[in-house]
């Protein structure tokens, strides 16, 4: 008999992951949630299928490197910028409150610091996916109190990256507080280090081997290069440097990101981010041991307390001291009242350097399943809370609340060039799209073109002019779509040659904004069928188009 541990562990494992995760996804609940239940049921301490939970934490490590991989190349600064005022110091100080609350709450039960500060530190992160998803479905990312929260979440990130810094140092046994401001200033010294180094090399040499790779037209040898990159920067930050994979994988996203192949790169990432984090949150699930439930109720009853109702509260307060709006207080306040992936990366190293006990570890699952599947049921009464505070102003005869934030947010695209985005995409630069691109440049209307050609994507960037860009990647992806501006424009031009990829972007720039409009090029009327059939609002057909004119220039000669 065949004896296949690897095999049977990252089969079975993502089978129940994507049975629960269909589950909780019918359910309005957080495919992350279904993710764990299917490790809990794989793992040691529940009867039927054992999956090898060695193995498991082995294959999620490679979950952890791109959740944080994923987490670089999305840090955009200008996110942040735009809103500071509220999201730094919130963050902060939100943050700040929990962690305390979690490492006052840890040594009440008898844990010692190092336990408490890492038990802390995973209470005060929230989930990004279970983030993004929620606003997503309130419509609520493009508002400004989204702006707002995805602030929050990006100075959170920025927190986890600090703290994945400091554990190692704060897990040694010091001797006195003189030894253990060294062990953290070295700490932070090598990740200083290991980060120069990364932007450095990675700018000089990164971005020139990703574009001689680009320009051999190789799908497969791109997406390879970038998986390359993660893995080995983040095992370069380990084995050299002595960090956390996590952290060198952060930087080296950031190194990606920023590079004009980022949105290629993160749309490449995004099959085996989703497959390997699947198995990262299943492998969590597998070290939960039910009795902790059981043993330990109460610091289980008061870490859900700092969760839904400590954190909440503290961002309430936040937002209200700032003199910002009640509703992005309370998208705030609702959208954090969750913890995920994030407070499971900080768990997992802090138990793999003994600081964390494993009761902590199933503490921290129980209450991201419970908060995770409260969240939606949360975010859907925030406008029944805003109802209800408005109904008391006006029982009292005072006027409802105006809604008239300190800083406001963006303006909508007009239908007039103003050179802050693009009106209309183009996919595709060959012989119609180029043409199209610079009679658009001619005419001065602001455009974002997109091209799988580092050559034709040069050529566009090569007519120096500002309200003209171009995007390096495959038109069919959410992101590079995204990384183009197809959330704001008013048009989409597709003329890529092959029918199944303007099918494909057809559909994908619908999902993403169902108000475009989206122009299409076919070359026979089935096409045009199949194209209207997916999305396309308008399709010129080439031929017609060739003979319209020749007619007309037939009869300006008679």
């Amino acid at each position: 008999m065949h004896d296949f541990p690897i095999l049977i562990t990252l089969s079975g494992g993502l089978a129940l992951a994507l049975v629960f995760g269909w589950i909780t996804q019918r359910l309005g609940l957080s495919t992350l949630v279904g993710y764990m239940i299917a490790g809990i049921i794989a793992g040691p301490h529940t009867p039927g299928f054992v999956a090898d939970t060695k193995l498991a934490t082995e294959m999620a490590e490679i979950g952890v490197i791109l959740l944080m991989f994923g987490v670089g190349m999305h840090f955009h600064p200008q996110e942040l910028i735009r809103v500071w005022r509220i999201a730094v110091p919130g963050a902060v100080v939100q943050s700040t409150v929990a962690t305390v609350a979690g490492w006052a709450l840890a040594r009440s039960f008898g844990w010692d610091h190092s336990a408490g500060l890492v038990f802390g530190m995973a209470l005060s992160v929230a989930s990004t996916v279970v983030l993004m998803r929620m606003l997503v479905d309130q419509n609520r990312l493009s508002s400004r109190d989204g702006h707002v929260a995805v602030g929050w979440l990006i100075v959170e990130d920025l927190f986890t990256v600090v703290a994945l810094v400091v554990l190692p140092a704060l897990a040694v046994e010091q001797t006195s507080a003189g030894a253990v401001f060294a062990s953290l200033g070295l700490a932070l010294g090598k990740a200083a280090l290991f980060a120069a180094l990364v932007w450095l090399v990675g700018n000089r040499f990164v971005s020139p081997i990703m574009e001689r790779i680009a320009r051999a037209h190789s799908t497969e040898l791109f997406t390879l290069t970038v998986f390359v990159i993660a893995l080995g920067v983040a095992m370069l930050a380990a084995e050299v440097f002595h960090v956390s994979v996590a952290l060198g994988a952060f930087f080296a996203g950031l190194v990606v990101g920023q590079s004009r192949f980022g949105p290629q790169a993160t749309a490449d990432m995004a099959p085996f981010r989703d497959v390997f984090s699947a198995l990262f949150f299943v492998s969590i699930g597998m070290l939960f041991d039910p009795r902790v439930v059981l043993e330990q109720p109460w610091i289980l009853l008061a870490s859900l307390g700092i969760v839904l109702i400590a954190k909440p509260l503290a961002a309430l307060a936040i937002v209200a001291l700032l003199r910002d709006t009640r509703r992005t207080a309370l998208t705030v306040a609702v959208g954090l009242s969750q913890i995920g992936e994030f407070s499971f990366i900080l768990a997992s190293l802090g138990r793999a350097l003994g600081v964390l006990p494993d009761e902590g570890l199933g503490i921290l699952v129980v209450a991201a399943i419970l908060s995770i599947a409260l969240n939606p049921l949360l975010f859907r009464i925030t406008p029944w809370i805003e109802a209800r505070l408005d109904a008391r102003r006006a029982a009292r005869g005072l006027a409802p609340v105006e809604e008239s934030p300190r800083v406001a947010a963006p303006p909508p695209v007009s239908a007039e060039p103003h050179g802050e985005g693009p009106i209309v995409i183009v996919t595709g630069l060959g012989k119609v799209g180029g043409r199209f691109v610079r009679r658009c440049a001619e005419a001065g209307l602001p455009l974002s073109a997109i091209d799988q050609a580092v050559e034709r994507v040069e050529e566009v960037r090569g007519l120096d002019n500002p309200d003209i860009s171009a995007v390096y990647g495959d038109a069919g992806r959410e992101d590079v779509l995204a990384a183009a501006g197809v959330a704001e424009a008013r048009v989409l031009v597709v003329t890529n040659t092959a029918l199944p990829d303007k099918m494909r972007i057809c559909m994908t720039a619908r999902a993403i904004n169902p108000r475009i409009a989206i122009i299409a090029t076919a070359n026979t009327p089935a096409e045009r069928g199949w194209l209207q059939e997916f999305g396309a609002t308008s399709v010129c057909d080439l031929y017609d188009e060739m003979s319209e004119a020749l007619l007309r220039s037939v009869r300006t000669s008679l």
